[in-house]
């Protein structure tokens, strides 16, 4: 959708939105030249927001994920006042991976069906209302643990629909070879909002409170809502072959045939079980470091700073031809941050390990979206996307009950440290194990579309 292509989509109707275009061929260029894969890899990452509707869409998007980060200052905050107990604390993960396991293929095959606009805009709207929800139950005086804790499911289980949709979404609003560039705008957008917002959710919780915190959540769904009404492209919806747990079923024949896509989910489902402490910040802030809840601002933006600061120069680079071995090392290097940061014990030299975190995991998120789009035919999408999410999400959260047992076993430090040193074995054993991910290359192409009938092990070029 380059700038001369205004004109069209000004009409409801996008070039690149053709078939053509959502299987992975090249605007303009016939399907099957070899060096579609290479096209996709040379565009600088900001050309992407020169598309309309992806630039409504990356803005709205950054603004929701701003108010969804001061939630999660403002969720964790509330329970550790409720509580004051770290395993309280990790079990916020559980609740929030109960759902991811329980419906997240099945939000893929949602985000599969019908048209993906109406369906994340819907998903919004739920959103919406549940922090609404939490933010009247604050001002009533009526919130508990056991209110925060379901109410923390119920967006969990909407966002296994909203999350894979937004990313099957996004290929749709870009031609093939800015889709990498996309990728890296996405995370740069991510992870600008994630700076502000736990800084700006400390900032509330302590002037404010904790339900403007709340309200500041719900109002930021808006911002997607809006993006998403003033969009004008219409990209058609996908085919529906399958239904159901056959339609789930397609989704993971295909992603069992991908080596180099199911290593990379692999590879950040164990780096994000290890790393996880998110949920520890409060005891480092106050316990560890003595820096308060402001400090524990600070704490949570720390990571987004440094993944801003490394993602700008990834916005202004070429996406390397060989994405796997990037992740690899991004994660070796988020490991050895997280290692670092559990043996802190002064503010400044945390804050700097936590920065280093944030910068590996961007590099880590941008080249893992960007290896999954290329290699994902238009019809899987959303399936991929929450298979992707399932990992991507469940490790954290998982990981961070599993965090929460470990810090009341051995404190908050320890546990953080001994995570760390399980990330770092977890990119050695994996970049072993799996080489397909050090060998994908860009100009390896898309993979092929997968019939419903096909056999168990399809075979894509890695």
């Amino acid at each position: 959708m380059d700038n001369e292509r205004e004109g069209s989509r000004d009409r409801g109707h996008d070039p690149s939105l053709s078939s053509g275009a959502m299987e992975g061929n090249h605007v303009g260029r016939r399907p099957g030249r070899a060096n579609e894969g290479e096209d996709a890899g040379t565009a600088r990452a900001y050309a992407a927001l020169r598309h309309r509707d992806y630039r409504l869409l990356w803005a709205g998007q950054a603004l929701s994920t701003l108010g969804s980060r001061v939630q999660q200052v403002a969720i964790a905050w509330q329970v550790f006042l409720l509580t004051g107990d770290a395993f309280q604390l990790g079990l916020l993960g559980l609740v929030r991976f109960a759902p991811i396991l329980l419906f997240g293929l099945f939000g893929g095959v949602v985000a599969d069906r019908g048209d993906r606009r109406r369906t994340l805009l819907l998903s919004q709207f739920a959103l919406l209302l549940n922090a609404a929800a939490l933010a009247g139950l604050t001002l009533a005086g009526a919130i508990s643990l056991p209110a925060v804790y379901a109410l923390t499911f119920v967006s969990a289980a909407v966002g296994t629909v909203a999350n894979p949709t937004h990313q099957a979404l996004v290929p749709a609003l870009v031609p093939r070879r800015d889709l990498a560039g996309a990728m890296t705008m996405n995370s740069l957008a991510f992870q600008v909002a994630a700076v502000s917002g736990p800084a700006l959710g400390g900032f509330l919780i302590e002037r404010v409170g904790v339900a403007a915190a709340y309200l500041l959540d719900a109002l930021s769904f808006a911002a997607v809502a809006v993006a998403l009404l003033s969009m004008r492209s219409r990209p058609p919806s996908p085919p529906v072959t399958t239904l159901g747990f056959a339609a789930a079923l397609e989704g993971l024949r295909f992603l069992r045939g991908s080596p180099a896509l199911l290593g990379v989910m692999v590879l950040d489902f164990l780096a994000t079980f290890f790393g996880a402490g998110t949920v520890l910040m409060p005891i480092f802030a106050v316990e560890i470091l003595g820096m308060g809840a402001g400090g524990l601002g600070l704490l949570l933006a720390a990571p987004a700073a440094g993944a801003v600061a490394v993602g700008v120069v990834m916005g202004v680079i070429r996406t390397p031809a060989r994405p796997g071995v990037g992740v690899l090392l991004a994660v070796a290097a988020y490991g050895a941050c997280l290692l670092g940061f559990g043996l802190s014990r002064e503010p400044w030299l945390a804050l700097a390990f936590l920065a280093g975190s944030g910068g590996a995991d961007a590099v880590s998120m941008a080249l893992r979206h960007t290896v999954r789009n290329l290699l994902t035919p238009d019809a899987l999408r959303g399936r991929i996307a929450a298979a992707h999410s399932t990992f991507a999400m469940g490790g954290p959260q998982l990981g961070e009950f599993e965090a929460g047992a470990l810090a009341a076993a051995v404190g908050a430090g320890p546990a953080v440290a001994l995570g760390g040193v399980g990330t770092l074995v977890t990119a050695a054993v994996v970049a072993r194990r799996v080489p397909a991910i050090a060998s994908y290359r860009l100009s390896h192409g898309p993979s092929p579309v997968v019939a419903p009938a096909s056999p168990p092990r399809a075979k894509i070029a890695d």
